[in-house]
């Protein structure tokens, strides 16, 4: 269990794979549940807590279908009023502190691995796709290479710097885009 520190609330993320929708023996229960619409197995269920002082506001569990995700410092963006986090193929935003689904977002084919604000958007490092979303979960543009955006020892795969964003594929091959998407030579 992931615990984060806001102004005014304490926000657990977790694991719950075992969580199943309509179930009894479900170790945690939810006041929302935000799943995919899937007759497949969910490869990320994330159940989410939020805390005023030790007292539990509100709880939400989210899923989605695509590749498997880890929570991380990349993986999520806590907001003054809002939460985003990259669940699968899928960027879920709930509101803070009633965990309403604002919006969510496939952005990817596969799996959405980091997020990252950009000015008043968001630039999700996806496996297939480095996207760019705006503050209501549009895709404002899509870039994929010829392999996925990750390499065999993970280091510096992704990188966004003042001028441009730099991604490696599998087969080291470099790609840079401008902050509108556009390939840079």
């Amino acid at each position: 269990m992931t615990h984060y520190k806001t102004d005014n609330y304490r926000i657990d993320i977790y694991d719950d794979q075992t969580f199943s929708e309509g179930s009894v023996d479900n170790a945690n229960v939810y006041d929302f549940v935000y799943f995919d619409k899937s007759e497949y197995h969910f490869s990320s269920v994330y159940g989410i807590k939020i805390f005023q002082d030790d007292t539990l506001l509100k709880s939400a569990v989210i899923g989605s279908i695509g590749g498997g995700t880890a929570i991380h410092d990349t993986s999520k963006i806590i907001e003054n009023d809002r939460l985003l986090v990259c669940c699968s193929d899928t960027i879920f935003c709930l509101s803070i502190p009633d965990l309403k689904l604002l919006w969510r977002t496939q952005a990817d084919q596969a799996t959405c691995f980091e997020i990252y604000n950009y000015q008043d958007n968001y630039i999700i490092h996806g496996e297939f796709e480095i996207s760019r979303l705006d503050k209501d979960g549009k895709i404002l543009w899509q870039q994929s290479g010829a392999d996925i955006f990750t390499t065999l020892d993970d280091k510096d795969d992704f990188v966004i710097t003042d001028n441009y964003i730099l991604a490696t594929d599998w087969g080291n091959r470099k790609y840079k885009f401008d902050f509108n998407g556009q390939s840079i030579i």
